[in-house]
Parts: structure tokens; C-alpha cells; sequence
């Protein structure tokens, strides 16, 4: 580069970062030979102060400069604009030295750390979370996976955000063409901004309308961790402390982390109450409709007029008071995670409490409406990862107007839809309802 094309370059960045008040740029050393520009906001201040400035008034010698600032980890000779600008809005410092541009590595990275896992609690086990910075989340990863066979394979998705994604797998169990449809599918996304996991999730996902997930978005390492020593594919995003892991199978939305450390037995008991509080969730709203309304005659007489008894005040049909109830619960949810954490747990409680007595003494439902929609609620919370929780919420209603209009019969129609839908759904090709995606022990998907 000459000195006339070295010029040039100054004055094409200057010109492009024109306006922007956090834009830095100076000549150091009495040569005048070394040209430093960077963005302020996005550079560590005491990195470029310290191993970029001062060497380069203490240094008298250019060429050696030179050799100090090619020899630092993550310095890239260019001289291509585009790059320069790409890496310049990342956070690097571009350096001119004589003839040559440099992209000294000195990016400012603002995360919150490594945390404990609030989404995903466990009562053992490790507690931290993934965090903000993808070069912290692959740190935590490789000291759990300290193996040569995990690779990670770096793309850049969103036209404005330059988002980078890290692919990781073990290159020993993966199956390849799990990972090849993977990587087909990221570098198809075609976005200007991607800033989480769950957006990422919803472009590689190829069906439009689906309800159910069919790829896991976590927040813990160790279950990142425990699913690529499975052959799975996992997928972290920077500025996002949560991870993709695929394929998946039904069974995998409902295993806790610490159900690997609890006794087997212990950990299959565990996992049986999951699923009776997944039918419970999908069915108790819907059988009280059948019961009250369409079908008493099969429980007990006792049953059936104590059910009856309980709605006599009751001025409409039960399938008015189980929607609205159920949407009573709905709105205490949300606004449990939307209000502040000091005061939103407080206000649902009590909201929760004083309404459902109102509404059970004013006669609007019945007292068994309220030991249901509480049976409801807890059994939807004890499913252990919200996305199958979110979808779990939705059917249900689904479920009640099958009942509202068959009765008994729907019901059990919608269970058995529900079963044959799950079975021919596909997670990257495998079959969703098998209790094993993959078999660990097959490598290399041989």
C-alpha cells in the first residue's frame, strides 16, 4: 500500500464514520507513519492504551512496531474495505502502519456475566447459565467437554447486526447429516438483525404453522454439554445467554438436569409426574365440561351432584366458567413475569386469592372450578422447559372445544389426533415420539 493509497484509505473510513461522535482516530509516534482509528463505544479503552499507544511513542522503530502488533492473537493484515469496516463496527481498532492496515483485536465485550440459571432451576447439580458473550458460553462449555473431538464452526448471520453463531458438535458422534442440514439451514437465514435464540429457532425451523418445538432452547451449559456427548448438534449466538440443541425427541422437554444425579429409580418416578401433570393440564378442563355438562351419568351419582350442586348458583354453561377462569389464570401468569420482581409475585398471589373468593361467593363459579384451574396451573408449571409449557397452555383450549362439541368422545379423539400428530412430526429428520434420537454409541452417523 502507498503512501497516496494509504491516504486514501484514511480519508474513506473518516469519510464513512462521519458524525458519529465516538469516533477516534490519530497518529502515533513522531514518524507519523502509525494511524490508529477506532470506535470508542465498542473498544476497550485500557487495551489500545495500553499495548497500542504507549508502544507506540516507546517504540522508535516502525518495523518493530509492526512485528509487535502482527505478532498479538487475533490480528488480521487487510487492506479490503469492507472488511475493515465490518471488523471496525465489531470493536477492533484498524492501524496503519507505512504501508500496511492491521485490525488489532480489542473489542470491549458488556455481559452480564455468568449467572445461575433462573429458567431452568435444579435443586443439584451446577448452577451457572449461560451468559451474553459466546466466548465466555464456549468457555464454559470446553472446561465440561474437555475433548479434541468438539468442534465449533463460526457463521455470521443479520445484514445490519453481523450477529456471530457458533455451531458445536462432537465430530466423533454427530450425525452428519443432521450437522450439514444444520449449517444449510443457518447459512440460509436471510435477516437484518438476529439477537436471540429463539428468533434463530424460529428461521431454521421449516414449517410454518407448528405448535409444538421441535428443537430445545436452554439456558444451562451442562445440559448443552450432556446432549453433544449424544451425537446432538448445539447452536449459541453472541449477545444471548441461551443455546439451540437438535435433534430432539418429545421425551427430552420433560427431563430435568437433575434427574441424571438422582437415583435411577428416583429419577423415573420424577419423570412419571411430569407426564401425569402434562395429561392432567390437557385433560382436567375438558373432562369437567364432559362431566358437568355432557356425560355425568359416568361417574358416581354421588359425584355427578356434587358437581352439580357446586354449579347450582352458577348463571351460565361450565364451558363459559372453565374459559374464563382459564383465562383468568393466563392473565395472572403473565402478569407474574411481566410486573416487577419485587412487587409481581405479591400482587398475582394476593390478585389470584381475593378473586377467586369473590368469584366463588358472588356465584359466577363454582368452588370445584377453583381447586380445577389451580390443579391446572401447577401441573403446566412443573413441566421443566417453558417452550413445551407455552404449548402445553395452548392446547388445552383446543382440547375443551372438542369436548363442547362431542363430549367424551372428543376428547378422547383429540388425544388420539394429538398422539398420531407428534408421531409424524420430524426433529432434522428423526422421528419425534422415539424415546432415542440418536444412539450415542453409532459414530459419526454410521
Amino acid at each position: 500500500m502507498s503512501s497516496k493509497t494509504r491516504e486514501q484509505e484514511v480519508s474513506w473510513l473518516s469519510e464513512t464514520m462521519s458524525g458519529q461522535v465516538d469516533f477516534e482516530q490519530r497518529m502515533l509516534g513522531s514518524s507519523g507513519e502509525i494511524g490508529l482509528q477506532y470506535l470508542r463505544s465498542l473498544t476497550n479503552s485500557d487495551t489500545i492504551s495500553r499495548y497500542v499507544i504507549v508502544p507506540g511513542y516507546e517504540m522508535e522503530d516502525v518495523k518493530a512496531f509492526e512485528s509487535y502488533i502482527s505478532s498479538f492473537p487475533g490480528t488480521i493484515q487487510t487492506g479490503e474495505r469492507q472488511q475493515i469496516l465490518e471488523y471496525v463496527l465489531k470493536g477492533f481498532a484498524y492501524i496503519r502502519i507505512a504501508s500496511r492496515g492491521y485490525l488489532f483485536d480489542a473489542v470491549k465485550v458488556e455481559s452480564s456475566g455468568v449467572g445461575e440459571a433462573v429458567n431452568e432451576s435444579i435443586v443439584q447439580g451446577p448452577r451457572d447459565a449461560l451468559s451474553e458473550s459466546i466466548e465466555m458460553n464456549l468457555n464454559l462449555i470446553r472446561r465440561r467437554y474437555q475433548s479434541a473431538a468438539l468442534k465449533v464452526d463460526m457463521l455470521t448471520l443479520g445484514k445490519v447486526s453481523h450477529t456471530s453463531v457458533a455451531i458445536l458438535y462432537d465430530n466423533d458422534r454427530v450425525d452428519q447429516q443432521v450437522l450439514k442440514e444444520m449449517k444449510k439451514r443457518i447459512a440460509d437465514v436471510d435477516i437484518d438483525i438476529l439477537q436471540s435464540a429463539g428468533e434463530l429457532e424460529k428461521y431454521i425451523t421449516p414449517e410454518r404453522f407448528r405448535i409444538f418445538p421441535t428443537m430445545v432452547v436452554t439456558e444451562r451449559p451442562d445440559r448443552v454439554v450432556f446432549n453433544i456427548a449424544e451425537g446432538k448438534v448445539a447452536v449459541i449466538i453472541d449477545s444471548n445467554g441461551f443455546a439451540i440443541i437438535a435433534p430432539v425427541v418429545f421425551s427430552d422437554f420433560f427431563t430435568a438436569m437433575d434427574d441424571k444425579i438422582q437415583v435411577p429409580l428416583v429419577g423415573w418416578f420424577l419423570k412419571i409426574i411430569r407426564y401425569i401433570g402434562l395429561f392432567l393440564t390437557l385433560t382436567l378442563p375438558a373432562l369437567y365440561v364432559t362431566f358437568a355438562s355432557y356425560n355425568p351419568e359416568i361417574l358416581k351419582v354421588q359425584i355427578s351432584l356434587l358437581i352439580a350442586g357446586s354449579r347450582a348458583a352458577v348463571p351460565y354453561p361450565s364451558f363459559m366458567e372453565v374459559f374464563l377462569m382459564l383465562l383468568m389464570m393466563e392473565f395472572l401468569t403473565e402478569a407474574s413475569l411481566r410486573l416487577p420482581k419485587a412487587i409481581g409475585p405479591t400482587a398475582t398471589t394476593v390478585g389470584g386469592l381475593i378473586l377467586g373468593q369473590a368469584a366463588t361467593q358472588a356465584g359466577l363459579v363454582s368452588n370445584i372450578m377453583i381447586i380445577l384451574v389451580s390443579a391446572v396451573a401447577i401441573s403446566n408449571f412443573i413441566i421443566p422447559l417453558s417452550m413445551m409449557g407455552y404449548t402445553i397452555r395452548v392446547i388445552k383450549y383446543g382440547m375443551v372445544l372438542f369436548a363442547i362439541t362431542f363430549g367424551l368422545v372428543g376428547i378422547v379423539v383429540s388425544i388420539v389426533g394429538l398422539i398420531m400428530y407428534l408421531s409424524g412430526l420430524r426433529s432434522f429428520g428423526r422421528p419425534y415420539m422415539k424415546m432415542f434420537a440418536l444412539d450415542s454409541k453409532v459414530k459419526g452417523g454410521q
